[in-house]
């Protein structure tokens, strides 16, 4: 594998420019000192209550949905299509970035699956690599269209899915050159790719299946609400054909900070650049922020949140006016009384 990784150094630079030509900023967030984010919970398609119940990276155990058993096994370089491509993309397009990746998938040990609109590359063995295709990303996907996107992520992004730390670590230095300061996964827009150490679980990937998402449609949407929205699928269930949020491992950081009374304002929290929202506080940001959106969500406001606020920006960039107005509040420090009230009486697990 050493040497596979060396060989594949020395042809990413002919190679990688085709898949990732434009530059822009890393996702990136500081990562908390333990967990492993959850997949969603239970069997895909079967509808789950949350129960009544805090930068960027994941939450402790949960493990990949359980679901009908794959097919056989596929041969590592074979490139099943797990769908028909959407418009955006065609088959002849899929081809082309499966040729362009066969040239640097470090070995025989990878399986490449196409699911649109993203191509999937995993180590683990390829049963399994086309499993987590179809019960995350495919269940993820469908459902984050249905619910928040119209367009699809404006170029085909492969997902690679490392069997553990180890192969993670090692193969974002020799594909990428990147030590992740994260142990869990990052969406690396410069890369156009998710790469992701899937032992700690499909959280992360949904979570940062949302990412790429959000920059084809709301690419002004602030750090607060894109990683509020991402955070909160961390852990996540289906509810009828719609993804639903569940608490998760950031409660517990939340509740601390609510009782000692460290918890900024929704206007400060809206108000926040990147670099403030992923500086020293962002544990808190990421959790006053999911919580946020998991209130709105079990009141039935998310959606029409995003939507207004994505038609709104222009006059509120932060938010904050379309946040009060779908609220129908006027009184923000005593709607936020009311929600620390709630969060106290939330439970995780």
């Amino acid at each position: 594998m050493a040497r596979a990784a060396t060989v594949c150094a020395v042809v990413l630079v002919g190679v990688l420019a085709a898949l990732a030509a434009a530059p822009s900023q890393e996702t990136s967030r500081p990562a908390p000192a333990e967990a492993s984010r959850a997949a969603p919970s239970g069997p895909m398609p079967t509808e789950t209550r949350p129960a009544p119940q805090a930068p960027r990276s994941a939450a402790p155990s949960g493990t990949e949905p359980a679901g009908p058993a794959p097919d056989a096994a596929t041969p590592a370089r074979a490139v099943p299509t797990a769908s028909a491509p959407p418009a955006a993309f065609t088959q002849a397009d899929y081809d082309r970035h499966v040729a362009a990746l066969r040239k640097i998938v470090p070995s025989s040990d990878f399986t490449v699956v196409v699911e649109p609109p993203f191509v999937v590359v995993g180590d683990e063995p390829a049963d399994v690599v086309r499993r987590r295709s179809e019960q995350t990303v495919r269940w993820a996907v469908r459902r984050l269209r249905k619910q928040f996107f119209a367009k699809d992520p404006d170029e085909i992004l492969t997902i690679w899915l490392f069997k553990d730390k180890a192969s993670y670590l090692a193969h974002a230095k020799a594909l990428f050159g990147d030590e992740p300061s994260t142990p869990y996964g990052y969406y690396s827009p410069r890369q156009k790719a998710l790469v992701m150490n899937i032992a700690t679980g499909g959280g992360t990937l949904v979570h940062e299946i949302v990412h790429p998402f959000m920059r084809s449609n709301f690419a002004a949407c602030p750090a607060w609400f894109n990683e509020g929205l991402a955070s909160l699928y961390e852990q996540s269930a289906g509810r009828g054909d719609r993804i639903v949020g569940l608490t998760n491992w950031r409660l517990a950081g939340l509740q601390e900070a609510v009782r000692e009374g460290r918890l900024g304002s929704f206007k400060a929290l809206a108000a926040t650049t990147d670099a403030e929202f992923y500086g020293p506080a962002s544990g808190r940001h990421y959790a006053q922020a999911r919580y946020l959106c998991y209130w709105l969500q079990e009141h039935m406001l998310l959606e029409r949140f995003h939507r207004e606020f994505v038609a709104a920006a222009g006059e509120d960039p932060t938010g904050y006016r379309t946040l009060q107005s779908v609220l129908g509040e006027t009184d923000m420090a005593a709607f936020q009384k009311r929600w620390q009230a709630w969060v106290l009486t939330l439970r995780f697990p």
